[in-house]
């Protein structure tokens, strides 16, 4: 026999509530100016509750960002037939998105949300290689490649796309015309 749960239920009512009005928060003010207190007010619910589920505003908006209230169906990888052209598609769209004072802020809190809480972290990186994913496009994609051989590193090669994203973003390096495809490049092959 089970033992009875302990502590508060979770209300998916009261999560949503939190997740929409994090989004709506983040859209109006950014990232710098969000605030526990003001999720809690715009949410109806007391701060105590935010804090019962997440560790942070990081993590808040990290799950946000996951659930597509954030940016949703923005940078959505494209499904065409040509997987290079899909990659520099989407690369692109990151890029720009990063490009803004929204994209920046919110990819500041998603590493920050990754970097005091593990769970964060890893279901950051499940988002990025679940169904629809980039793993999956790029597995799809072997042997229709040239430079996507049999046994070609799919996970590897998504992380140093991933990894190429992220430090661009971190140094705040200006992004120029054909960097998505010099990226492709460089972890692809010509």
């Amino acid at each position: 026999m089970p033992l009875p749960r302990s502590g508060p239920v979770r209300s998916e009512a009261a999560r949503q509530s939190i997740l929409q009005a994090t989004a709506a928060l983040v859209a109006e003010r950014g990232y710098d100016h969000l605030t526990m207190e003001g999720i809690a007010a715009r949410a109806g619910v007391g701060k105590q509750t935010i804090y019962r589920w997440w560790p942070s505003k990081g993590s808040v908006v990290a799950e946000c960002l996951l659930e597509g209230m954030l940016v949703p169906g923005r940078l959505q990888l494209p499904n065409t037939a040509d997987v290079r052209r899909d990659l520099a598609a989407w690369l692109g769209a990151i890029f720009e998105f990063l490009d803004t004072e929204q994209g920046e802020s919110i990819l500041r809190s998603l590493i920050g949300a990754a970097a005091e809480n593990a769970e964060v972290g890893r279901r950051l990186r499940d988002a990025l290689f679940r169904a629809d994913s980039l793993s999956e496009r790029l597995t799809a994609a072997i042997g229709t490649t040239p430079n996507l051989q049999p046994g070609a590193p799919v996970e590897e090669l998504a992380e140093a796309l991933i990894g190429a994203v992220l430090l661009r973003a971190l140094s705040r390096e200006p992004v120029a015309a054909g960097d998505a495809e010099r990226l492709l490049d460089a972890v692809l092959g010509r």
